[in-house]
């Protein structure tokens, strides 16, 4: 699956004797999941910061959050349908493109995708209960109503993030004659490469969600919006993404390790590493060209002390890889570069978190702080330029294997069909999908702003009069 999509990014052109189709089912891949991946951190932790609101606003009887929670529910849903087509293209996508996977390993590869369609269904059934619920429900079961929505999204997430870790990992399975003939489902499930893909993918969904939020808050307070409306969204969103931010790089830190043990190939490449040896420099940039490292910085034994703890550590290079099956130049450049960009963003985001802990601990009037506040408005692309870079990093070190060990990347493509139409007709509805979200999320941002802070909408929140903090609103938005 995603093996293949990011090989393109590193091959560049297909190799002499791969199948023609080859290059357009890489490109088609890696632009449709590239596009699929930004919106998966919002499915999974724009519900959580929801429900943060939500429960804010009803345990302390605030307004602002009340009101933040309704309406990020509303980008939660759009976001939600752009993300159930643009996701039901790439299950599509599966079987016209990649039909050697799904043929030979269809019964281990499809299991966690059947367990991802039931996780859906429910996210899609409580997302409704939830937008149809602001009201209509008494406040305390309408909150409850949305716990399910985040739950299912991170059992999504870990069901697709099982399919890919078995990708890296596969066990579970016996394969005869061509075809997986028996399937052990747990092991396939929760596989060797499982439980640190799925940590290190739902703390990046904290960390681009948090971020992303922040960083549409912070541009709004150097518009001179600083009311506690904008105060109150912008701390929800920042303050998760900065306690994810240094569990993340821990987390990363040891899945390196795991990937020296695990995946030598692809450490070898993250560390731009041609031969085999001991006291291996941390190469900063820098590209592999005919097999030598070139234009790079070299921080001398970081990379042995960091795999092993001591610079005697022997790291294998790519000269302990087969021929047949070794990574291309290009690809070890992309993997090198984009490990590069993922530590390199990931620091700066934390370097951030560290300023706006300094600021909160001398009390300073963080949001009159404008340098922070132009960070922070940077702060979401950032993130998603991280996550990006973690992907290529994950998926084209696999490379030249879709399932490592067991089948090459060339032997999964189809060889029928002229490819190049099917990649301009996705092309044509990615297009149309992604004009229409951008347009109604504008649309909703120009009636919000319209309405003010202080809408009087609030749904079931704090009323003046008689009545309680509980009772309902006669109108609805």
């Amino acid at each position: 699956m995603t093996g293949a999509a990011w090989g393109v990014l590193a091959q560049g052109i297909a190799a002499a004797g791969d199948p023609a189709q080859l290059l357009p089912a890489r490109q088609q891949m890696a632009f449709t999941l590239g596009f699929h991946i930004i919106l998966v951190p919002f499915g999974v932790a724009l519900t959580t910061l929801m429900l943060v609101a939500n429960y804010r606003g009803l345990r302390h009887g605030d307004a602002d959050s009340l009101r933040i929670a309704r309406r990020w529910s509303k980008v939660a849903a759009v976001l939600f349908a752009v993300g159930a087509i643009t996701g039901t293209v790439l299950s599509f996508e599966l079987g016209i493109l990649w039909p050697g996977l799904m043929r030979g390993y269809g019964p281990a590869f499809g299991f966690p995708f059947a367990i991802e369609g039931l996780f859906f269904f429910l996210e899609a059934i409580f997302v409704s209960i939830y937008i149809y619920g602001w009201d209509r429900l008494s406040p305390w079961a309408h909150f409850w109503t949305g716990v399910p929505v985040a739950l299912s999204s991170i059992g999504g997430a870990g069901a697709v993030i099982a399919a890919n870790s078995w990708m890296n990992h596969p066990q579970g399975f016996t394969f005869r004659d061509g075809q997986t003939v028996a399937v052990r489902p747990a092991e396939v499930f929760f596989n060797g490469a499982f439980w640190w893909e799925f940590l290190h993918m739902l703390l990046a969904a904290y960390i681009v969600a948090g971020f992303a939020v922040a960083s549409v808050y912070a541009v709004g307070m150097l518009r001179g919006r600083t009311s506690r409306y904008h105060r109150v969204g912008f701390l929800i969103g920042f303050v998760t993404a900065a306690v994810a931010m240094p569990l993340q790089i821990i987390v990363g830190d040891t899945i390196a390790r795991y990937v020296y043990d695990a995946e030598p190939a692809k450490f070898a490449a993250i560390e731009l590493l041609p031969e085999t040896g001991t006291h291996v420099p941390e190469t900063l940039g820098g590209v592999l060209i005919d097999g030598q490292v070139r234009y790079g910085i070299p921080v001398p034994d970081m990379a042995s002390l960091l795999a092993g703890f001591r610079p005697s550590t022997e790291i294998k290079g790519l000269d302990a890889i087969p021929a047949d099956v070794r990574p291309s130049d290009r690809a070890v450049s992309t993997v090198h570069l984009a490990f590069d960009v993922m530590v390199g963003l990931s620091f700066a985001l934390l370097a951030l978190a560290v300023w706006f802990a300094w600021l909160w601990w001398r009390k300073h009037p963080w949001e009159r702080q404008r340098w922070f506040l132009r960070c922070c408005a940077l702060s979401g692309l950032g993130a998603v330029a991280c996550l990006e870079s973690g992907w290529v990093v994950t998926e084209v070190g696999r490379q030249p294997w879709t399932v490592v060990g067991h089948l090459l990347t060339r032997d999964a493509v189809t060889t029928q069909g002229n490819l190049w139409v099917f990649f301009g007709a996705v092309l044509a509805i990615y297009a149309a999908v992604g004009v229409g979200a951008v347009t109604v999320l504008l649309s909703m941002k120009r009636r919000w702003q319209a309405e003010g802070d202080d809408s009087v909408d609030v749904p079931y929140g704090p009323r003046t009069g008689p009545e309680p903090v509980g009772a309902r609103p006669g109108t609805e938005e």
